[in-house]
């Protein structure tokens, strides 16, 4: 699986959003502006800074944060097509970690997979090649 960052952060942000919005429309409007005021982390930033989201909801939300993260992770690996795998003494950073872990080395093995012919060659024009490299090679013999 090739994801760009880009896909990741907005994938990211959903799953903040679907999270924060289980405890309701208004606390997780509050939770944005007290994250923003409070900590200096403005809602798109938070893909680009997770650590200090998860800082943020553990300082608001004290030891519950693990509950709001949990739901984040679930709902984010389900957006992702990943089965979610409850890990014992893992945290939020852990769980994106893991992922991008996973992700490095999926991406790492499937440079190393055989790639379709370029498409800038049609087959019958490689077919035409491999021809003329014969007949040029039957007529040196």
């Amino acid at each position: 699986m090739i994801i760009k960052q880009e896909e990741f952060e907005k994938l990211f942000m959903e799953a903040v959003d679907e999270g924060l919005k289980s405890l309701g429309e208004s606390v997780r409007q509050m939770i944005f502006f007290h994250l923003e005021k409070s900590y200096a982390l403005k809602r798109h930033n938070i893909p680009k800074k997770p650590e200090a989201f998860a800082e943020g909801l553990e300082k608001i939300f004290g030891k519950g944060a693990s509950v709001l993260e949990k739901i984040i992770v679930k709902t984010l690996y389900s957006k992702l097509g990943l089965e979610y795998e409850d890990k014992k003494d893992f945290v939020f950073m852990d769980y994106l970690k893991d992922f991008i872990t996973t992700k490095e080395a999926q991406d790492k093995s499937e440079h190393f997979e055989l790639e379709e012919p370029s498409s800038a060659y049609s087959a019958s024009q490689l077919d035409a090649a491999m021809q003329q490299f014969d007949l040029n090679n039957l007529n040196k013999i």
